[in-house]
Parts: structure tokens; C-alpha cells; sequence
């Protein structure tokens, strides 16, 4: 089982237990993602020092007006490391508007052309800019991952253009019964399942921080919804993981 999306240097516990605990509970391998150039060096760390860990490295939209938004060059001599899979997460978050719209537009932008010149996935964070999200991919060609998916009228386009859609914790929730009918509407060979660690744990958990462990209840509650076996759809997403990002 895969952990597609965690951030590792951001949790409470060490990595080392995180780990340990994800392999105890069946998770074998983690893409831990880096916000910004010392979270990114800082991820790039853990990657290289635990097995099983991979590294997805960006500059998150929230930081779109800050200094690291500058950084993109030195982004890209990271992303050069055999442990980096991914760009991102980058994109638009026009919910909490911690930056500037214009700023993230050219930031996302930026990431897409980084993307497009390495031959790497991108990680796309979307919250309340469904519109202005298609039509900046619109002209990427390459692998798109739709994290910690929660936009159900995203899903269309994502479908159309065979995009890969990620779920996280939210989709185990009692009040969101629409997550889980865009669940049961994307492709076996189109979904994937994350923690958002240490963010969004999963109903079962929730009121504590999440961790990659935790990923066994998102795949679950996708089983449940798309009345599949858990453990075959965990080989399934497994499967789809290692193709959205080349992992050995």
C-alpha cells in the first residue's frame, strides 16, 4: 500500500516512527511532499535516508507572495535529485487567499514549466478555483495528480483529460457523501489515495494528528464506496501510484 501524499518533515513524531509504523500497518512506500526550499531540502533529507520514501517538492500556493516564490531555479537543481518523483504541490487556493491571485497564477504557472521541462508529474492543491485550475493546465501535457481531490465539479475535466484524482481523509467524513460519489465515478486506473499528513485524519482518527498509517481508512472508505475489496483496490491504487510516478 502507497501513501501518495504526506508531509513527513511537517508531522509531530519523527520520520523514523512514522515509517515504522506505516510498514506495521501495511504502507511500504510514502510520497513525502516539501512546501517551499527548506521544507523541500528538509524532504529530500527523509527521502534519501528511509527507504521507501519518495519526495514531490513545490512552492504551495499560500506562499506565493513570499520570498521563496523567487526560488524557482533553486527548486529546480532539488528536483533533480533521483528521489524527486513529483513538482508540487503548487496551484491555486482561492478559499483562504493568503496570497495574492495574480502571484499564485504566475507561481503555478512557473512550477507547470518546470514540470513540462523535466518530465515530471505535477501535484495540483485546488480550493475554490476550479475554472481558473482547468484552464491553466490546459495546455500541460504531462501527468496531472489532483491532491487531496474535493472538488466535485473539477471532476469532468479531470475524467476528460485522464487526470489522476488523490484521496484524502475528507472522504471518509459523514458530511461528505459527494467525495465519495466522484470517488465511485473515477477510473480503477485513476485513483489514488493519500493522508495529507499531518492534516485531515481520516473519521477513525479524527481529532488527532494523521499520519501515513492512517491511509489503510481512506482505502477503506474508497472500497466501500465503489463497492470494491479493499485489498485489491489498495493494489490497484499501488499500481497507479507507481505509473503517475515512475517509482521503481
Amino acid at each position: 500500500m502507497i501513501d501518495t501524499h504526506a508531509h513527513l518533515d511537517a508531522c509531530g513524531d519523527d520520520a523514523e516512527a512514522l515509517v515504522a509504523r506505516a510498514r506495521a500497518a501495511g504502507v511500504d512506500r510514502i510520497v513525502s511532499v516539501g512546501s517551499g526550499i527548506d521544507s523541500c531540502r528538509a524532504t529530500l533529507h527523509l527521502a534519501d535516508h528511509h527507504e521507501g520514501v519518495f519526495a514531490a517538492l513545490g512552492i504551495h500556493p499560500h506562499q506565493a507572495d513570499e520570498e521563496d516564490a523567487q526560488r524557482v531555479q533553486e527548486l529546480c537543481r532539488l528536483l533533480d535529485h533521483d528521489r524527486a518523483v513529483a513538482v508540487g504541490e503548487t496551484g491555486l487556493d482561492f478559499f483562504r487567499d493568503y496570497a495574492g491571485r495574480d502571484a499564485q497564477r504566475r507561481l503555478f504557472d512557473r512550477q507547470l514549466a518546470v514540470a513540462s521541462d523535466l518530465g515530471k508529474p505535477v501535484v495540483v492543491h485546488t480550493r475554490d478555483a476550479d475554472d481558473e485550475t482547468a484552464a491553466a493546465l490546459e495546455g500541460f501535457e504531462g501527468t496531472v495528480v489532483l491532491h487531496c481531490f474535493s472538488s466535485p465539479s473539477l471532476l469532468p475535466v479531470a475524467l476528460e483529460r485522464g487526470y489522476y484524482v488523490s484521496f484524502a481523509g475528507n472522504v471518509t467524513f459523514p458530511k461528505a457523501p459527494e467525495l465519495r460519489e466522484a470517488a465511485a465515478a473515477v477510473p480503477a486506473d485513476r485513483l489514488l489515495a493519500e493522508t495529507d499528513s499531518p492534516y485531515l485524519a481520516p473519521q477513525p482518527r479524527r481529532g488527532r494528528p494523521n499520519e501515513p498509517a492512517f491511509v489503510v481508512h481512506t482505502v477503506a472508505a474508497l472500497a466501500d464506496a465503489r463497492g470494491e475489496d479493499a485489498a485489491a483496490l489498495a493494489e490497484q491504487i499501488d499500481a497507479n501510484a507507481t505509473a503517475a510516478f515512475s517509482l521503481p
